[in-house]
This record gives structure tokens, C-alpha cells and sequence, in this order.
């Protein structure tokens, strides 16, 4: 385990770990100062491309925004979502996430699911590709309306027994995503590795979301997403003034032209 992961494993219990989006240098870039993680996630389907599902992302796609995401990200773990059906098998799992590592030069790969992919999962960390999970709402698997999960005996009961299978299994951490308060806390609670929140309360051992959501770039109206800045104002102020000088020619200037 390197230098990166062991800083992210001794925040547990001691100090939270903050985790965002980024899909491109640019953004990247900013979000590197201020976080532990820097995940480059599938949810770039919708975001950038308004897919309906993040099914439809590729393989192409998470590796060339990753590729540009890797420019801006110096201090932070880099962690890359593995798309749909590219880890339906063992083979093809190990095959693609080599594939992604060696391309983007990124730090770990996340894979959504517990019982059903451990043995890809193990193949993974078996061959030295550190491994993130994801439990809860997978969007991957999704069908219809998203619904938070732990409100059954039974989704409970397999929710910790995969948190559980993955620990054991040597995952580094996990995601959960829109889990119910109290098993969420449970989960974090019973494992020794690294909980990341996203819709699943305060008691995850951190917290990510995707960095257009929070900064109003992207519109929604997920329950978990707070809007902590309006950057389209800002955007919007800095377009207004371009399209004004340019039709009072004031732009472009002497200063502005060789």
C-alpha cells in the first residue's frame, strides 16, 4: 500500500475524507486542492452528455476524460469508475482495467457491487489494481426511478454482508450511495476501512458528489445534492460583457491585437 492510500485508510475515525468529480484538467486542477480523492466518474454520462442511464458511457470515453483529468490531479487519489460491462467477467475485467491504469496513469479503479463481482474484484487485487467498491443505489444496475436502499430486512442483511465480503476481500474503501441513515452508520461503524457518503448521512467516514452539482453547473434535483455555489451567475455576467463589447466594438483593443 502506498504513501496515498495509507493517508486515506488513517482518516478513519480521525478525520473526514472528502471526495469530488472531475471529468476534465481544468476542473481537476481546482478540485485537487481540496480534496483526498478526485474521482473520475461514469456519472459524466449525464452530466456532459445527458445520457439517460450511465450504462451508455464507454470505455473510450472514461479513459479520455481520465487522460485529461489526470493533468490536473497532483496530490489527490485518482480513482476511475469502470464502466458498464466492462467487468461482467473475470477476464474482462482484469483485461480493461489494466487497460484504464496503464492509460491514464490513474491510482484505482471502482467497480459497483458486492456477492455478485467479488470474483472479478479478487482477480483485481490479486493482480495489484487497487479496487474502490460501491454498495447501495449502483446506477449501473438500476432500473427505473432510483430509490435509496436498507429498507428491507433482507436489503440490510446484504448490504452488510457485502460490505463485509468486500473489506475482506481487500478493497480499500467503499462508496455507499443513498443507503438508509442507520445502516449506513452500522456499515461504517463494523469495518476498519473507509466509508465514502453520497445521499447516506454524516456517519459515512466521508463524503463525495459531483463537483458540477454542487457548483450549479449541472441542474438537478437529487435529495443529496446541496448547491454550495451559482457559477452559471458568474459565467453568465462574464458572456454578457463579451457579447456587449464585441457589438459596441470595444473589444478587441489595440491591446488585444497584433
Amino acid at each position: 500500500m502506498n504513501k496515498i492510500f495509507k493517508i486515506i485508510h488513517k482518516k478513519k475515525n480521525k478525520s473526514k475524507i472528502v471526495c469530488l468529480t472531475a471529468y476534465s484538467k481544468n476542473i481537476a486542477e481546482e478540485v485537487d486542492k481540496y480534496v483526498d480523492i478526485v474521482l473520475v466518474g461514469d456519472s459524466l454520462g449525464s452530466v456532459l452528455y445527458n445520457y439517460s442511464t450511465t450504462r451508455k458511457v464507454t470505455l473510450t470515453e472514461m479513459i479520455n476524460h481520465s487522460k485529461s483529468a489526470r493533468l490536473g490531479v497532483k496530490k489527490s487519489l485518482m480513482v476511475v469508475d469502470m464502466p458498464f460491462n466492462t467487468y461482467a467477467t473475470k477476464n474482462s475485467a482484469l483485461k480493461n482495467a489494466k487497460k484504464i491504469i496503464k492509460e491514464t496513469k490513474c491510482d484505482a479503479v471502482k467497480l459497483e457491487g458486492g456477492k455478485k463481482i467479488i470474483n472479478q474484484i479478487k482477480l483485481l487485487i490479486k493482480n495489484k489494481i487497487p479496487v474502490m467498491g460501491h454498495l447501495g443505489l449502483l446506477p449501473q444496475s438500476a432500473k427505473g426511478k432510483f430509490k435509496s436502499k436498507g429498507n428491507t430486512i433482507k436489503e440490510i442483511n446484504q448490504l452488510l454482508d457485502d460490505a463485509k465480503l468486500l473489506q475482506k476481500n481487500g478493497v480499500f474503501a467503499i462508496v455507499l450511495e443513498c443507503i438508509k441513515t442507520p445502516i449506513a452508520k452500522k456499515i461504517t461503524k463494523n469495518l476498519n476501512i473507509p466509508t465514502i457518503g453520497i445521499g447516506s448521512s454524516v456517519h459515512c467516514d466521508g463524503q463525495v458528489l459531483v463537483t458540477d452539482d454542487l457548483i450549479g453547473l449541472n441542474q438537478t434535483n437529487i435529495k443529496f445534492v446541496k448547491k454550495f455555489l451559482n457559477v452559471k451567475k458568474y459565467i453568465n455576467t462574464g458572456l454578457r460583457k463579451f457579447a456587449s463589447e464585441v457589438r459596441s466594438k470595444k473589444y478587441p483593443t489595440k491591446k488585444h491585437s497584433y
